[in-house]
């Protein structure tokens, strides 16, 4: 899909990163409601809305009073139990206030890597998309645990939410992010780095130019992004990675306006 063809993506998905969920104070509530604002009014364009949400360890983290992201399993699977909780309650309640209601679903790799399971999660989203409901999906981290089974576990969420984008054949995956795209070299270090427009092909120089991890809550960061930016490229989606700060660009995307790095197959501009 072209960039100025976004404005026809029917099925969009939106992933935010932990950083774009949490402030130092805790969940930053003017993002949650900006994003239910917009979800509600792509919704009533007739546009079908999935959100992979990061932040339930952090904001768990943050509950249970942790200065860092926890280290040990057990402490993960404890943040993040409570973390989720907290996370859909806030969902919910400012969705319902843009009269949109939002399900839950919590994926674990060997979910989708069956057959039977693989169907049964995209006959649930289906279902809610139809209804007008907004799937919001994260990994099941409270069961998810690579020293477990490493056969469960996706790893990060920009990954999981390019998967979920090949699942249900959205239109567009947008990563909202605590950076405006991908650089040519580190922006907080280089003041003259470059915004990178376009890319169709993952080369080496574009791996030199994926950054590190982002804050203590968070676990991924570009390199992570670059991976579900090669999984896009299999599919016939289209990917946008760009700053969370403010949820309505998502509006100026589907104009086709150059925000962020739009990743796109060869071929397509």
């Amino acid at each position: 899909m072209k960039r100025s063809d976004l404005k026809n993506a029917k099925r969009i998905i939106i992933k935010l990163g932990t950083n774009t969920i949490l402030s130092d104070e805790g969940i930053n509530f003017t993002k949650l409601d900006r994003l239910a604002y917009v979800c509600a009014s792509l919704i009533q364009e007739g546009k079908e809305v999935v959100i992979v949400s990061s932040g339930a360890i952090g904001v768990g983290s943050m509950e249970l009073n942790e200065a860092n992201y926890p280290t040990t399993i057990a402490d993960q699977q404890a943040a993040s139990a409570v973390g989720q909780t907290l996370l859909m309650g806030h969902y919910s309640r400012f969705f319902k206030y843009y009269g949109v209601n939002v399900g839950q679903i919590l994926l674990t790799r060997d979910v989708v890597d069956y057959p039977q399971s693989l169907q049964n999660v995209q006959v649930a989203m289906d279902t809610l998309l139809r209804r007008k409901i907004v799937p919001i999906i994260n990994e099941n981290d409270a069961v998810a645990v690579e020293e477990l089974n490493h056969q469960t576990k996706f790893g990060d969420n920009d990954t999981l939410s390019a998967i979920v984008a090949k699942i249900i054949e959205a239109d567009l995956l947008v990563i909202l992010s605590d950076v405006d795209g991908l650089y040519d070299s580190n922006p907080q270090q280089n003041p003259n780095a470059q915004l990178i427009d376009q890319v169709s092909e993952i080369t080496d120089e574009i791996q030199q130019m994926a950054m590190g991890k982002g804050s203590e809550f968070s676990t991924g960061g570009m390199a992570t992004k670059l991976n579900a930016a090669e999984v896009i490229f299999t599919t016939d989606s289209s990917l946008v990675i760009t700053s969370g700060s403010d949820p309505s660009i998502i509006f100026d995307i589907l104009k086709g306006e150059s925000i962020g790095t739009f990743f796109h197959r060869k071929g397509d501009k």
